[in-house]
């Protein structure tokens, strides 16, 4: 995943925030949640989304009814999501097999190549 410097960086420093800190580095937004939980969730704004601006990522909560336990699926989330954005892939090298290997695997080759020609031989006399 090719991440952008600026944006791995402004991740690690949101990373190094308390939860109170994220929380005011971030956009709340409180919505009507749909889904089961019955009447009391589907009238009151218990989903949370946060946005997190220098980094660009948002992510929501509304699996409770309540909106304080949604707050915290959603920081949790935004958490996850700001680690993923700290990942550098190792940078991987080609590598050429051995001369050693090469010529095993040509004599494997070669010798299976031998046994099949010896089967069709077989019913030949």
């Amino acid at each position: 995943m090719n991440v952008d410097p600026a944006r791995r960086q402004a991740a690690l420093e949101a990373l190094s925030l308390d939860d109170d800190a994220l929380l005011r580095a971030c956009e709340v937004e409180y919505f009507i949640a749909s889904g089961p939980g019955g009447q009391h969730r589907n009238t009151t704004a218990s989903g949370v989304r946060l946005t997190h601006p220098p980094t660009g990522l948002s992510v929501t909560g509304t699996e409770r009814r309540s909106q304080s336990q949604n707050k915290g699926a959603a920081l949790e989330r935004l958490r996850e999501g700001l680690k993923a954005l700290t990942y550098v892939p190792k940078k991987r090298h080609k590598t050429k097999p051995t001369k050693g290997s090469q010529r095993r695997r040509l004599e494997t080759k070669k010798r299976e190549g031998e046994k099949k020609a010896q089967r069709s031989k077989k019913g030949l006399w």
